[in-house]
């Protein structure tokens, strides 16, 4: 090959990987969408409010060309500053663009509609205009018969009924006492995808999604209110299987969690790829991400924990959400669990009751007291927990900082939680085409690499992360080296 050939297309290679945006494709259809942090953080709160936040959440959680739709996370991880996360999307011809809160809990995306009942018309959210979808004004939109194969499918998970039009529809209750109902229509999505590794352009694809007629409840109120919301479940009324069923996307989403100050992260529709990822089975012909947790380890000795705490049904069981706040244990668990820590840290700390949550006063650092903590899952896979993952740094007395128990007892269920105080700073995959979850620890601040196919021999890539898009915020070494090569390959075009 003729060497000005190979350094042109390397100095290529390299240059269009420093200046890239978030994004960078090599062969594939990924597309971007913005996730924001929908409260500011500003005021701490206490953990009862953490945990009534997080029950009503839970109730929320009902019963040929591949490509990766990227979500840019903004945002703190810092749960006494309580937020939604929410993201930007565009449905409709025009399209019109929409606030929907992003929630791993459910399976449907829905918007309230012109004439809503209950639906709020503003916002107590910074930097957010509520916005109605008038099905009658976007001339791409459609309404899906109860005749419709797609309505049939997502009756078969409580997604869909029939109204009196005939109309496919929809009624959810959820646990904290708010509702919706609505119907469903079809329309287009508008997505950004980029082309090359600079480039974008716009695609779109058609998706049944909810148009919102009534809602009651803590959905009618301003404080948080968004324009609906955008489920991320794994039934067929799922955006994320409808995008991969049409051959857009894989079967599979991923998001690593940033839990350092500066916060944010990634969520992508793929699987990132990562040396040292583990996985478990997904609990089959259940409706959530249900994972089939074994035993706890503290310090590298197991729990005397019965395994009947842990056994799956309908309403017990591990969930994996990342639209929880704090992580919970089943009662059965709770107590081993908080007596194991306590027990290691006896003589370095001193333990003190906040509000009926189990706290401790250290003078040193948290890391250097307190000791790693093991999940245990099915088929072998381990995840370990850092202090942090499971301890939240509330106050301070006399200089001594106060940590809380940051997972919580579920009294009377035997259902366990696990969520973003356990997800922060991991790659956490769900690998919907083959029926598992997989993790390892990560720094979430830096780039990964996304999978385009759920294929075993999959060999094309999404690199996709924070990265930034001017040379000059690059560290000094990482700059120096790409000088050097940058001298090398210009000497080689000069032979």
């Amino acid at each position: 090959m003729n060497p000005n050939f190979y350094a042109t297309i390397c100095i290529w290679v390299i240059l269009s990987g420093a200046f890239s945006p978030a994004t960078v494709v090599s062969g594939g259809f990924p597309t971007t969408l913005n996730l924001h942090r929908a409260i500011p953080l500003k005021d701490r709160v206490e953990v009862s409010q953490l945990r009534a936040h997080d029950r009503a959440r839970h109730g929320r959680a009902l019963q040929s060309v591949n490509g990766v739709v990227d979500f840019p996370v903004a945002g703190t991880f810092n749960p006494y500053r309580v937020g939604l996360y929410y993201t930007k999307v565009q449905l409709g011809s025009p399209a019109q663009e929409f606030n929907v809160q992003i929630d791993t809990g459910s399976d449907v995306l829905w918007i309230g509609c012109t004439g809503c009942t209950g639906c709020p018309g503003t916002t107590g959210l910074q930097d957010i205009q509520l916005n109605e979808f008038n099905p009658s004004s976007s001339s791409s939109s459609s309404v899906i018969s109860c005749s419709d194969k797609r309505c049939k499918m997502g009756a078969q998970y409580a997604d869909a009924l029939c109204d009196n039009s005939n109309n496919c529809a929809y009624q959810f209750q959820y646990g904290d006492g708010s509702g919706t109902q609505g119907y469903y229509v079809s329309d287009l999505l508008h997505l950004e995808t980029i082309v090359g590794n600079t480039q974008s352009s716009n695609s779109s694809a058609k998706v049944i999604f909810g148009c919102s007629v009534s809602q009651t409840g803590d959905l009618t109120k301003t404080d948080r209110a968004v324009d609906g919301i955008f489920g991320f479940g794994q039934q067929a009324m799922s955006v994320v299987t409808q995008l991969s069923t049409q051959g857009i996307t894989p079967a599979a989403f991923s998001h690593c969690l940033r839990g350092d100050d500066n916060g944010g992260g990634i969520m992508v529709l793929g699987s990132i790829v990562e040396p040292g990822i583990v996985y478990t089975p997904l609990v089959p012909s259940m409706p959530h991400y249900n994972l089939n947790m074994q035993s706890i380890s503290v310090n590298g000795q197991k729990l005397a924990i019965d395994s009947s705490a842990f056994t799956t049904s309908t309403n017990a069981g591990t969930i994996i959400d990342s639209g929880t706040t704090l992580a919970y244990l089943a009662e059965e668990a709770y107590d081993p669990f908080v007596s194991a820590i306590s027990s290691v840290v006896s003589q370095s700390v001193r333990p003190l009751l906040s509000r009926g949550n189990t706290c401790y006063l250290i003078t040193s650092s948290v890391d250097d007291v307190f000791p790693q903590v093991n999940l245990n899952f099915a088929g072998g896979a381990t995840m370990a927990l850092k202090p942090r993952d499971y301890l939240l740094e509330q106050n301070s007395i006399a200089g001594a900082a106060v940590w809380c128990m940051g997972f919580q007892k579920i009294d009377g269920q035997g259902m366990t939680i696990l969520g973003d105080l356990v997800l922060k700073d991991k790659i956490v995959v769900y690998d919907l085409a083959n029926q598992r979850v997989g993790w390892v620890n990560y720094d979430c601040s830096q780039s990964v690499n996304v999978s385009t196919s759920t294929g075993s021999n999959s060999n094309t890539y999404v690199n996709t992360g924070q990265l930034s898009s001017s040379i000059s915020s690059m560290n000094p070494s990482y700059t120096e080296i790409l000088f050097g090569v940058l001298v090398m390959l210009v000497s080689l075009m000069s032979m």
